[in-house]
C-alpha cells in the first residue's frame, strides 16, 4: 500500500514552535530553543514529510530552518502574507498558534511551495550586513528629520547621533565591499552587475543577497518574483488598471533608485524611458517599466556571464 503523503507546518514565535501535520491534523508544541528544535527535527525525520513550511518571522525561524536543512528535511520559508491570504480563501479567519500551524500545514500540502536550499555561511554574513546597512540608513533618515524640527537644547545630541550613524554606515559599507571582493563567486557577479550604468556597490550587494535567483529564471519569472510585473485586474467586461505589487520590497526599492540613475546615465534605459514618455506614458509608469527592463538585462547578464554593452542589451 502506498504511503500517504504528509506535510508539516510550523508556526514560529520567539519562545515556541507549534507544529501541525496535514492531512492528519496532529498538533505538537515545542520550545523555540536548542532542545525544542532537536525534538522537532527528530519527529520530522521519523515522519518523513514531503515538505515542511515555516513563515518568515524576522529571523526567529532561521535556527529551525537551518537545523532542518542540515538534517536534509525539505523546508520552505514563505511570506506570511501568502499564508494569511490562503487562510482567508479557505475560510480560516480565527487565529491562534495552533490554528496558524494547521493553516501553514494545509498551505504546504495544497500550494506546495518549492523547498529552497539554505544559504551558505558567507551568504548569510553578507545578507546580515546588507540588513544592518538598511537599518542604519533608516535611523539616519529619521534622525535628520528630527533635527530639522528639534528644539535647540537637543539638537547637539541628535547631531552627535547622526555623526555616529554616518561613521557606522561607512564601516558597514567597507565591510560589505571587502566581503564581496574576498569571494571569487561574489566578486565575479558583482563585477558583472556593476558594469551596468546605474548599478552601484550597494544595489549590487542587495541583488546578490536578496535575489539569489537572479540569472536562473526567465524574464517573466524574475519580474514576478521581484514584483515589477504588471498584474491584470479584469472582471467580466471591466478592464482594470494594470498594477505591480507584492514581491521583494527591498530589491524593488534598490531597483527604483537604480532606474532613476539609469534614466540619466544609462543610454539604453534613458532611450527607453524617453520613448515611453513621448508615447504618453505617465512618468511613474515609465519608470516602473525601466525597473523591469533593467532587471531583465541584469538577469540575462548573470545567466550568460556577460558584461554590459550598449549594443548587446539595447533590445533586451
Amino acid at each position: 500500500m502506498e504511503k500517504e503523503q504528509v506535510y508539516a507546518g510550523v508556526d514560529v514565535s520567539k519562545d515556541n514552535l507549534d507544529m501541525a501535520i496535514y492531512p492528519t491534523k496532529q498538533h505538537f508544541s515545542f520550545t523555540n530553543d536548542n532542545k525544542g528544535i532537536a525534538k522537532v527535527v527528530t519527529h520530522l525525520k521519523e515522519l518523513g514529510p514531503e515538505l515542511v513550511v515555516l513563515e518568515a518571522t524576522g529571523g526567529f525561524e532561521m535556527p529551525l530552518a537551518a537545523a532542518l536543512g542540515v538534517a536534509r528535511v525539505p523546508v520552505a520559508v514563505v511570506n506570511p502574507r501568502h499564508v494569511r491570504d490562503f487562510a482567508k480563501a479557505t475560510g480560516r479567519l480565527a487565529k491562534t498558534d495552533a490554528l496558524d500551524a494547521q493553516v501553514i500545514a494545509h498551505f504546504a500540502g495544497t500550494v506546495c511551495p518549492p523547498p529552497r536550499p539554505l544559504p551558505d555561511a558567507q551568504s548569510e554574513e553578507l545578507e546580515a550586513m546588507v540588513t544592518r546597512r538598511h537599518q542604519l540608513m533608516e535611523m539616519l533618515v529619521a534622525e535628520k528629520n528630527r533635527l530639522s524640527t528639534a528644539p535647540k537644547t537637543v539638537r547637539k545630541y541628535i547631531q552627535a547621533h547622526i555623526t555616529w550613524l554616518e561613521k557606522e554606515l561607512g564601516k558597514i559599507e567597507d565591510d560589505l565591499s571587502r566581503t564581496i571582493q574576498e569571494s571569487p563567486i561574489w566578486r565575479e557577479k558583482d563585477n558583472l552587475l556593476q558594469s551596468t550604468p546605474g548599478i552601484g556597490p550597494t544595489v549590487s550587494a542587495v541583488l546578490l543577497t536578496e535575489l539569489p535567483e537572479l540569472g536562473t529564471l526567465n524574464r517573466r519569472q524574475i519580474a514576478a518574483l521581484v514584483g515589477v510585473a504588471p498584474l491584470n485586474r479584469d472582471s467580466g467586461t471591466l478592464r482594470g488598471k494594470r498594477t505591480v505589487w507584492g514581491g521583494r520590497a527591498r530589491v524593488r526599492a534598490a531597483l527604483y533608485m537604480s532606474a532613476l540613475v539609469a534614466t540619466r546615465h544609462n543610454p539604453v534605459i534613458r532611450a527607453f524611458y524617453q520613448r515611453l514618455c513621448v508615447a504618453g506614458k505617465a512618468k511613474k509608469v515609465a519608470l516602473t517599466a525601466c525597473m523591469r527592463k533593467l532587471l531583465t538585462i541584469l538577469n540575462s547578464m548573470l545567466k550568460h556571464n556577460a558584461f554590459w554593452t550598449n549594443n548587446l542589451f539595447s533590445n533586451a
